[in-house]
């Protein structure tokens, strides 16, 4: 049609004008940039007129991808082989509605993203060319990262990201599949598949780039890049099988459509599962090679004219007499049923509506000749029943363990309620035969359909519940495992002090370690305090605790735990160690007899015997528990729930994605950190951290964020990503320039003579390397330029970081102009703005895990027996799970408070909590419910949270 055509007119300019700088510099720029002059005659407002046209057209269908593949998949070729202008022209089409994809978006939730209406700059793209609707991130002035960024412009990264895209393209859009999976809205996941493509770190991305992702959490971003890489994973196995299929000639249009509707691996699994080459095929298979095929089908659009007993063929198995015909015919219908679409459907819905329950028993083999204590561990379960729309995650994990381990029955119940209803709904709506059926052909089509449901469609759904109840409750376990382990990892470190650490044993004796306030090793030893000479030993502890003023002992609560915190309780009820108060602590020593034999820790401690290694960590880790927790593998932590049950690869990602988080957010000072806490910093790897410590060590210390772009390996990328997390203690350059400006003076005058010229051009960029007071803060170097125009804006000097002077300014201004108003007049975001805010008014030195909590200090002890119910205690949370929380409350045993327990009342509202649960390291006061003695269990109820 003519309108059609028009609209054909209207895109053509677009395609050859969108993308003009992004060309390789070759010959063939030339001769391509004559016939794009020849092609765009039009003036700058046809232009625009186009382009709005374009948009509009384009905003129904929110992702355009599936007609572009095409063209995609065809151009790949001749790109290849550098065949002209033509098809490179064309190459670029593709660009166009990817960026309507992002802009369709952003349109609807302008506000939430605050986009200035000049041409945005977004941070990879080469400043040469005029870059149209990316989308918009706040103004950044640093000009130098984004030159860096991407020499060849944004088609090289975008090729990179899109490609999963284009090779693996499905019938349904990637974008509107991760918003309904994860329930976050479309636009932020068009900006996360973006953000990700270009290898932005979690970390960064949540703190860098609020404004894009409408504030979204660490944890939230997980869950996000978790399913994203779900979707993918499905859309590359999706292909692998349509390739498979098409070369064994199997590939029909209506499997293809099938295929590529599959949005879960489940559904992929089962689409395909017919045209797997099995051993002996399935019961569908052998009697349609027997030729009974086209009997099954007569009998739904032709029955009149079927007459089964010409199938017999006396010597053939198979078709010997009418009831193997008939049983032949029945496999095929089965099959038929089962693999429909609408009938799956249908019944899924069906089990939506009814009470369906997993129910688990004590298998009888178990109970015959298993193990007497496994099995009354899955006492709960030996008799359980329960709604699979409310049955708790640890339930499921419990009840597969016991089924893993042969100890219980498990299986799904569906009532026959559902089955009679999808019975009569087959015979008699949607496999209803097109003319009058005989009365032995209606027995059939009925016993057809029974047999594909109890053979074919029951065990599917039972497959289907069971890995999707699995799946859910292990995806709850690792982000528990996550949570848990931030909150450890963020535990207040408890500074300027010397510490004794406790490794405790009998045989082998107890460990001592006593570490500096700068965690330095002062002295290893080892006492044994319960072979009957813990008496003389006390002399020994005391001479040393004195020696070294250590008046804090940390015991480890591994093997002989109790037995030392008694001896050390005794000891200080006595004032034994007068005059020093000494307090002492339990700390967890999960993976530290791990780590004391590892590559790492020999490095570190060449010349000490790994027992006392772990003396030395169990003390470090109250002194600075992040740099000390990090040299330990996350799932040694031990801070979760069937930890050893679930997908170790998610854990893994999971559980280093969160250090990386907690280490970047608390920051680095470069100047001093080891090699092991750089690596967990966003952005940079084993490599890289290495790298940086041998620049450190042959230059001498960093002066300011800019030299690490000497460093080997750091591009401009990795540089984007980890800048803002690293710290530089201000005191310590200025007293190192001071230094070396001497050295530099002393320098000039013997270089009069020009003796010493060589080395003199080594050392004069250092000298002209000035410290930047604004690299002690979180602003990301990206934004320096704004924090310059705002703190000119107050008044304010960049030397005055942190002081009270500067507090006061900022607040006068914000309080007269308004975030939002200020954040205008300086050209950005209020994300951005309020960062910079937070940057200049923190103290010098602050650390956010001084919001967290220390570790419990305790004189004394009490023991399992002595608690009675009803008395109020203090402790210790020290593992969260969802069906409640184990305190520490100093009896050796923890204590369960139940999740009924806790409630939004009793938690205290001073902390900006993420969820109703506690977590690992929190002090709680709880009443006692009940002891059970011979089962070591302790149920507490939480009174509130200190």
């Amino acid at each position: 049609t003519s309108e059609s055509e028009e609209e054909e007119e209207e895109w053509e300019p677009k395609r050859k004008i969108a993308r003009r700088p992004h060309l390789p510099k070759k010959t063939e720029v030339k001769t391509e940039a004559k016939t794009k002059k020849a092609a765009a005659p039009q003036s700058t407002v046809a232009r625009k007129m186009v382009k709005k046209v374009a948009i509009k057209e384009e905003r129904d269908v929110s992702f355009p991808i599936a007609p572009v593949e095409d063209n995609k998949m065809q151009l790949l070729k001749p790109k290849e082989e550098n065949a002209g202008t033509k098809p490179k022209s064309l190459n670029r089409m593709p660009e166009v509605p990817k960026k309507m994809e992002i802009k369709s978006f952003q349109g609807k939730n302008q506000n939430s993203l605050v986009s200035d209406e000049k041409p945005s700059t977004s941070v990879p793209v080469v400043k040469q060319e005029k870059c149209e609707e990316e989308f918009a991130f706040d103004e950044q002035p640093s000009k130098k990262i984004k030159l860096d960024a991407s020499p060849e412009g944004k088609p090289v990264k975008n090729l990179g990201g899109k490609k999963i895209k284009e090779e693996f393209e499905m019938n349904w859009d990637i974008v509107q599949a991760l918003s309904e999976v994860t329930n976050v809205e479309p636009w932020v996941c068009a900006n996360l598949i973006r953000l990700f493509q270009e290898e932005n770190t979690i970390p960064f991305i949540a703190r860098y780039r609020k404004e894009l992702i409408n504030n979204l959490e660490a944890d939230a971003l997980r869950e996000v890049q978790h399913a994203l890489e779900e979707l993918r994973t499905v859309a590359k196995k999706t292909h692998t099988m349509i390739q498979k299929l098409k070369k064994e000639g199997k590939l029909s249009s209506c499997l293809l459509k099938g295929l590529l509707n599959c949005r879960t691996l489940e559904e992929l699994d089962h689409v395909s599962s017919p045209y797997k080459t099995g051993g002996k095929g399935t019961k569908a298979q052998r009697a349609k090679q027997l030729g009974l095929e086209p009997a099954a089908l007569s009998l739904l659009q032709n029955p009149v004219e079927l007459n089964l007993f010409s199938y017999i063929r006396p010597n053939t198995k198979g078709l010997a007499n009418i009831q193997e015909v008939e049983a032949g015919v029945q496999h095929i219908l089965a099959d038929i049923f089962a693999k429909d679409k609408d009938t799956l459907d249908f019944i899924r819905k069906l089990c939506q509506q009814r009470y369906i329950s997993i129910q688990s028993t004590l298998a009888k083999v178990s109970s015959k000749n298993g193990n007497e204590k496994d099995i009354d561990k899955f006492q709960l379960y030996h008799e359980f029943s329960c709604n699979i729309k409310n049955i708790q995650h640890h339930q499921i994990l419990a009840i597969n363990r016991g089924e893993n381990l042969k100890i219980l029955t498990v299986k799904v119940n569906i009532p026959d309620g559902v089955k009679n209803e999808f019975c009569w709904w087959c015979v008699n709506e949607r496999w209803r035969p097109k003319q009058f059926l005989k009365p032995e052909f209606m027995r059939l089509l009925r016993s057809s359909v029974e047999d594909a449901y109890k053979r074919l469609i029951y065990p599917l759904l039972c497959r289907e519940f069971r890995s999707k109840l699995t799946s859910d409750a292990e995806k709850e376990s690792v982000m528990m495992f996550g949570r848990n382990l931030r909150q450890l990892l963020l535990t207040s470190p408890v500074r300027g002090r010397a510490l004794m650490g406790v490794d405790p044993g009998y045989k082998h004796g107890c460990k001592l370690a006593i570490i500096s306030p700068t965690s330095q090793i002062l002295h290893t030893d080892v006492v044994y305090l319960h072979s009957g000479q813990g008496f003389r030993e006390a002399e020994k502890i005391k001479r040393l605790l004195i020696q070294y003023n250590c008046s804090t002992v940390v015991i480890g609560n591994g093997t002989a735990c109790r037995e030392t915190e008694a001896y050390f309780a005794d000891l200080i009820m006595k004032k034994y160690f007068a005059p020093l108060d000494v307090v002492y602590c339990i700390v967890s020593e999960a993976g530290a007899s791990i780590y004391s034999v590892s590559p790492e820790a020999s490095k570190e401690m060449p010349d000490l015997d790994p027992n006392l290694r772990s003396a030395v960590s169990i003390a470090r880790r109250v002194q600075d528990p992040l740099a000390e927790l990090v040299k330990i593998e996350p799932k040694h932590i031990g801070v979760g729930m069937y930890q050893h049950d679930v997908s170790q690869t998610l854990l893994k990602a999971t559980l280093d994605s969160v250090v990386e988080e907690c280490v970047s957010f608390v920051g680095v000072d470069i100047n001093i950190c080891s090699e092991i806490l750089l690596r967990h910093i966003a952005g940079l790897n084993t490599n890289r951290a290495k790298n940086i410590i041998e620049w450190r060590e042959k230059n001498g210390p960093f002066i300011n964020r800019e030299q690490l772009k000497e460093v080997k390996g750091l591009g401009p990328k990795t540089f984007q990503q980890c800048a803002g997390f690293i710290r530089f203690n201000q005191e310590y350059i200025k007293t190192f320039c001071s230094n070396k400006k001497n050295e530099l003076g002393s320098r000039a005058l013997l270089t009069k003579a020009g003796t010493l010229g060589k080395k003199k051009s080594k050392l004069t960029p250092c000298a002209s390397q000035q410290p930047n007071p604004l690299d002690q803060t979180c602003i990301h170097p990206e934004s320096y330029n704004i924090a310059m125009r705002f703190l000119s804006l107050i008044g304010g000097n960049a030397n005055d970081i942190g002081k009270s002077d500067m507090q006061q300014k900022v607040s006068v201004v914000i309080q007269k102009e308004g975030l939002e108003g200020t954040a205008k007049r300086l050209n950005t975001t209020v994300h951005t703005l309020q960062l910079i805010i937070d940057g200049l008014t923190q103290p010098e030195g602050y650390d956010i895990r001084t919001d967290f909590d220390k570790p419990d200090f305790k004189r004394s002890i009490v023991c399992l027996e002595d608690l009675s119910i009803g008395a109020v205690l203090t402790g210790k949370v020290e593992n969260a799970t969802p069906f409640g929380v184990f305190v520490d409350i100093g009896v050796g045993k923890a204590g369960l408070i139940p999740v009924r327990s806790i409630t939004e009342a009793k938690l205290s509202k001073v902390k900006k909590r993420r969820s109703l649960g506690l977590g690992p390291g929190e002090r709680v006061e709880v009443k006692v419910l009940n002891v059970d003695i011979p089962r070591l269990r302790i149920t507490l109820d939480l009174i509130r949270v200190l």
